[in-house]
């Protein structure tokens, strides 16, 4: 999305959508166990390049939800936590993936039968 029309977007709406994206869930409820750095973080996602991760993280850095803890150590030690923000944000979504776990059955049933009508 190019920034002048994520500056044009509704505040709200911007924030969920940093917050409800694909890598921007998954680094939420991935970060609710526990501090992570970024190469443990990318291995627990799964399938983000390190570009997509490394923005992702950035823009809820930014938005107040991500902590970036970066240690002037050899070799250098960068950790990423929630902030209070971000934990709330994040234990609302995933309410919601745990939602759609146990609800599965139920969608899969209803497209079926959606596709069924509609053949």
């Amino acid at each position: 999305m190019a920034m002048a029309e994520s500056e044009a977007m509704c505040p709200e709406r911007l924030v969920m959508e940093h917050i409800t994206s694909r890598w921007g869930t998954l680094a939420l409820i991935a970060l609710l166990d526990r501090p992570h750095r970024f190469s443990e973080l990318r291995r627990e996602i799964g399938r983000v390049s390190e570009k997509m991760l490394a923005q992702t993280l950035r823009t809820l850095e930014r938005d107040g939800l991500v902590h970036r803890d970066a240690r002037p150590v050899i070799p250098p030690r960068v950790d990423y936590s929630l902030t209070g923000l971000g934990r709330e944000a994040a234990e609302q979504v995933r309410d919601l993936a745990r939602w759609t776990e146990r609800r599965l059955a139920a969608v899969e049933r209803a497209r079926e039968a959606y596709d069924a009508t509609r053949s």
